[in-house]
């Protein structure tokens, strides 16, 4: 048993629904196990346990561990490719580098600088977009089991439109599928994820043989993109003669294990099929800015009852950080006038911890209630710094979340636990 002592910061509740940020300043959490079993103020609760060894996290916050709803692990190293808009970037950037994970050396390469970029971004739960090769979803996945953190990924899998070493069919993407699957889902921390790369590049026969990997899988996730590039968007419709979300459902496909990343140019019926389902969607800002996809309608999502969380989408997403994923979320919605949705601290925290954890199932997880595992992140800059300053001079609470968000990075994760289990520590 352990006692964490700091200023603790959760937003267990939907601010969107009227759930606002809970603080507990100079308190205490008890962890057993990696659960948290009590929390209150450091006088009281620490009186009842006079004997446990004791952690001083003072100064900076501890916040829930980051969950990244969406984020390529094969596209780490073209990171920062600008001024391309989707389907450019994708040929010219994203998948000539993934073609390169042919190599199960390359991968594994890849797969360490992927989970300790995650990890060293405070992330503590991710669903990874894999790659299109079974040996290098195996890299990432033994990575993933290597670090600690909650992973759900899968095989890519694809049948058109990509270059042909990227490409499968539909009886052999369920065979590698399986075996992938078998080798890992539910081992530890880790979860299958079945993943089409899009609609775009896959048959109605590929889709169907997800189906039936989902059906082979129990507790198996599903994830994909949808509707993120205009010119993306009409391709697909006059590919399959529906609608983007139809794509996927018509093969029964989307339900509360579901997530889709983007949603960008949706329809009200799109987004009325995605309430009914329970299914989620990842909103990357910072990717739909650097490609110029457009501007996420996260009023009409609130409205329509869709849930959504954030997403990295590195690589054309431009860092590891959901900081900064919420911060241009709040940008963009402001710029968008009377159609956006201000985000403050209580919005902005929720869509980096809780959301995401509701997204990808994980109940247990995303915020710091008694009974819930203790993943947790101490945000604790540099002495000297401008988020030191800010932070020392913040108003309240709320304004420090703020602060953060505004200020904050990678450079400031101080320490990172998963279920307990500290898994990074800057030392400094």
């Amino acid at each position: 048993m352990t006692i964490y002592r700091g200023t603790f910061v959760d937003c267990p509740d939907d601010p969107f629904a009227g759930g606002a940020l809970r603080t507990l300043t100079e308190g205490a959490i008890v962890v057993r196990d990696g659960v948290i079993v009590a929390r209150g103020p450091w006088d009281v609760t620490v009186a009842d346990f006079p004997d446990e060894p004791r952690v001083e996290l003072t100064g900076g916050l501890v916040v829930p561990g980051f969950v990244d709803t969406h984020v390529h692990y094969p596209q780490l190293r073209v990171i920062g490719a600008l001024g391309r808009p989707l389907l450019e970037w994708l040929d010219k950037r994203a998948l000539p580098e993934e073609m390169r994970l042919a190599d199960d050396d390359y991968a594994a390469e890849i797969a360490l600088e992927f989970v300790g970029s995650l990890v060293r971004a405070g992330t503590t739960s991710a669903l990874v977009f894999g790659s299109h090769f079974p040996g290098a979803v195996d890299q990432l996945f033994a990575a993933a089991e290597a670090s600690g953190l909650r992973i759900a990924s899968g095989l890519v899998v694809s049948d058109g439109v990509l270059p042909e070493p990227l490409l499968t069919t539909a009886e052999r993407s369920l065979a590698d599928a399986l075996g992938l699957a078998e080798r890992w889902h539910g081992r530890g921390r880790l979860r299958y994820a079945v993943t089409p790369r899009f609609s775009l590049s896959c048959s109605d026969a590929l889709l169907a043989a997800c189906a039936e990997t989902r059906a082979a899988v129990p507790g198996s996730l599903f994830t994909s993109h949808v509707n993120e590039n205009v010119a993306e968007i009409r391709q697909v419709e006059a590919q399959f003669g529906t609608d983007y979300v139809g794509t996927y459902d018509r093969h029964g496909l989307l339900d509360q294990r579901s997530v889709l990343a983007h949603n960008v140019h949706p329809t009200d019926a799109e987004l009325a099929v995605l309430a009914s389902r329970g299914s989620a969607v990842a909103h990357c800002p910072c990717s739909n800015s650097a490609l110029g996809s457009g501007m996420f309608p996260l009023r009409r999502h609130v409205e329509a009852g869709v849930r959504f969380a954030l997403g990295t989408d590195v690589g054309a997403g431009v860092s590891f950080s959901l900081l900064r994923e919420g911060l241009q979320a709040a940008f963009m919605q402001l710029l968008m006038g009377a159609e956006g949705l201000r985000l403050n601290a209580a919005p902005l925290l929720w869509l980096a911890t809780k959301a995401g954890a509701s997204a990808l199932g994980l109940s247990d997880a995303g915020d710091l209630s008694v009974g819930q595992q203790f993943d947790a992140v101490w945000l604790s800059p540099v002495e000297g710094t401008t988020l030191d300053i800010a932070l020392r001079n913040a108003a309240d609470e709320g304004d420090a979340v703020s602060k953060v968000f505004a200020l904050g990075g990678s450079s400031d994760v101080r320490r990172v636990w998963v279920g307990g289990g500290e898994v990074w520590n800057r030392r400094h």
